[in-house]
């Protein structure tokens, strides 16, 4: 939850209420090798500035120990655990764009593929017999990409990423049966084109002045902030009937449709059908009629 849509997430959940245990590797002693700015207390004080409990944890989820330590911390507290958001990633400077395997470091790919399956696969592995204790457990595996998107090779960002992204939504699936017969629900969830911190960075720009960027990348109007995908797991855990979505693949555009939620501005951005429809299909950036 240090950053990201993780932090959003987190945000919108303390917003309906909820206790969030916000974890990462990035504190206010210390960051990872992100090297970046954002804490994990920070986003535990924004969870309880929106209304709910914040509470940072410092966890490497690459160690099975400090996961294990994790969870039975929750169980001790709560006895209970509700909702997992498996959002674990870390891998954005690993990767380089418009490079082939063999044209890629073996080192990075196999550190990505560490820091984006590993990890979900830990937590996961620690988690789940909390969450499946009673009945209605929600389980949401943070992606990029749908299952239908991701179905063709993307040879934009190479065969790390894409492996990682594919694998995450394959994770549900695996999860989604294993957990239905417990009455619990699992599912993959991707936001759009995210405004993430590193994104506005990467841009020059903040979050009150993002549009400015698309002097430059004209697509990235139809760019969300991490609060829409918040707002879609806050839907979600608040839906009686989510086990509709068991082992699904959703994107925050998507149920946005369904549960009549919008982002932070009003607007309701369907960034997947767009990249198909406007940005892939090589016509003029025009976001009428998708947000």
């Amino acid at each position: 939850a240090t950053r990201g849509a993780g932090r959003g997430i987190a945000t919108e959940l303390g917003a309906a209420g909820a206790t969030v245990y916000c974890t990462g590797r990035s504190t206010r002693a210390g960051r990872s090798e992100m090297d970046r700015p954002e804490t994990i207390e920070e986003t535990a004080e924004l969870v309880t500035a929106a209304g709910g409990e914040g509470i940072a944890v410092q966890v490497d989820h690459l160690d099975p120990a400090q996961v294990g330590a994790l969870v039975r911390r929750i169980d001790g507290e709560r006895g209970r655990l509700d909702v997992l958001v498996n959002d674990v990633w870390g891998g954005d400077r690993l990767f380089e764009f418009g490079k082939r395997l063999w044209e890629q470091s073996l080192e990075d790919g196999l550190r990505l593929l560490r820091l984006a399956i590993d990890t979900h696969a830990i937590t996961s592995h620690h988690a789940l017999p909390l969450l499946t204790r009673e009945p209605g457990g929600l389980v949401i595996e943070m992606t990029d990409g749908t299952a239908e998107y991701n179905a063709k090779y993307r040879k934009d960002v190479g065969f790390f990423y894409d492996l990682a992204k594919s694998a995450v939504i394959r994770m549900a699936l695996a999860q989604s049966e294993e957990i239905a017969p417990l009455g619990a629900t699992a599912l993959a969830l991707t936001p759009g084109w995210l405004r993430s911190e590193m994104m506005l960075d990467n841009y020059g720009v903040t979050e009150e002045n993002w549009r400015d960027a698309t002097k430059t990348s004209p697509h990235f109007a139809i760019s969300e902030s991490p609060r829409y995908v918040g707002r879609a797991v806050a839907a979600l855990a608040a839906d009686p009937d989510r086990a509709r979505w068991n082992g699904a693949s959703l994107s925050s555009g998507g149920l946005a449709r369904v549960y009549g939620f919008t982002d932070v501005d009003g607007s309701s951005p369907d960034a997947w059908r767009y990249v198909v429809e406007v940005q892939d299909a090589g016509r003029p950036a025009d976001v009428t009629g998708y947000r």
